[in-house]
């Protein structure tokens, strides 16, 4: 089993029930499309329904879920396993869909807990790589609903009104959104984005019309929807409502700055990284570090340094100890809760 030490992402793409991937292969050197929309990086968590598809393979064969459950304080670091035991607590993703993704959401953790056997449910959030003009976020529904109502939609196969019934907000390359768990959302196609989870593969379908899947079979995660349903938010949101659950990043701001809402905190972080040829220095702890744009070097205190380029991928583990980035690039941190962070919602 290889010791915690920082790691270079070989690509993770792989086949999904709905079209895109290929700047997901152009940024990460990875194959691309045409139905490889997303690419789990640093991930300790299956796909829903396999027991490997989307682990992360390190270069002795073993997976990062393998090696983390065995030297949990090595990747993690012991306020970490003390807070929240051997579970990196995050899933890291790049989506990029060629259609629309469907009418969807995901159960809470007292939900999950309950029905499915794990602590976890699936709060996410979305960093916006880039988007077409006038591409649009559905993020909860915009009027009261009621069950009887939504189950019949889901029944029906009524696309239209699944997709009607929910807030329609524009989106622009540079804004953070959280997702809480229960919201109901969709995503337009041609967004790129940066997805932090809950480390589970848990979607609820509400339509599928389009899309290489069976909802009926496969859209409630084998509960069946009269019990899966339950797990929906039915609170309508507002106008404030949706713009509390957005940030935008300023381009041309500080070395470092936050891309999600402070409601995110007990869940994970995410952090905009442009040292502008300075140096932004991080004491030691569990990190997903993605290279979106230029070049730069990483430097830890226990594994020397280590060369990133644009679309380099890193994990780099507690036992790395301190370290920094430096040189004129930009890229995303992304990182499990502070061991102090305030507790997650139910």
């Amino acid at each position: 089993m290889l010791v915690a030490k920082p790691i270079k992402l070989p690509a993770n793409q792989f086949d999904h029930f709905y079209k895109g991937g290929n700047r997901i292969g152009k940024l990460r050197n990875g194959p691309g499309g045409p139905m490889r929309p997303e690419e789990w990086l640093g991930s300790t968590t299956a796909r829903f329904g396999s027991t490997d598809q989307g682990l992360t393979v390190l270069e002795d064969g073993s997976t990062l879920k393998e090696s983390v459950l065995t030297n949990p304080e090595s990747w993690l670091g012991k306020a970490h396993v003390n807070r929240f035991g051997p579970s990196i607590e995050i899933l890291v993703k790049l989506l990029d869909p060629d259609q629309r993704l469907p009418v969807h959401f995901h159960p809470k953790r007292n939900f999950a807990k309950q029905h499915l056997g794990v602590v976890h449910g699936k709060t996410e959030a979305w960093i916006i790589l880039d988007a077409p003009e006038d591409a649009w976020v559905g993020l909860g529904f915009s009027q009261n609903m009621n069950l009887p109502k939504v189950k019949s939609m889901v029944e029906n196969e009524d696309t239209k009104s699944l997709v009607n019934s929910l807030n329609k907000r524009k989106v622009k390359k540079g804004e953070g959104i959280l997702v809480p768990a229960g919201i109901p959302h969709a995503i337009d196609t041609g967004i790129f984005i940066l997805e932090l989870q809950e480390p589970t593969d848990f979607s609820i379908l509400l339509e599928w019309e389009g899309f290489a899947v069976d909802g009926k079979k496969d859209g409630h995660l084998n509960l069946g929807f009269d019990l899966a349903l339950q797990a929906l938010d039915l609170n309508a949101l507002n106008k404030d409502d949706v713009e509390k659950l957005v940030i935008k990043a300023d381009a041309d701001s500080s070395l470092m700055q936050s891309m999600l809402p402070v409601q995110a905190e007990p869940y994970f972080r995410s952090h905009l990284l442009q040292p502008k040829n300075a140096t932004i220095e991080f004491a030691p702890g569990f990190s997903i570090l993605l290279n979106l744009e230029g070049s730069g070097k990483i430097s830890t205190e226990k594994h020397g340094n280590f060369e990133i380029s644009k679309g380099d991928a890193f994990i780099i583990p507690f036992e790395t100890g301190g370290w920094s980035i430096a040189g004129n690039l930009q890229g995303l941190l992304s990182r499990p809760p502070a061991p102090d962070a305030p507790m997650a919602s139910l």
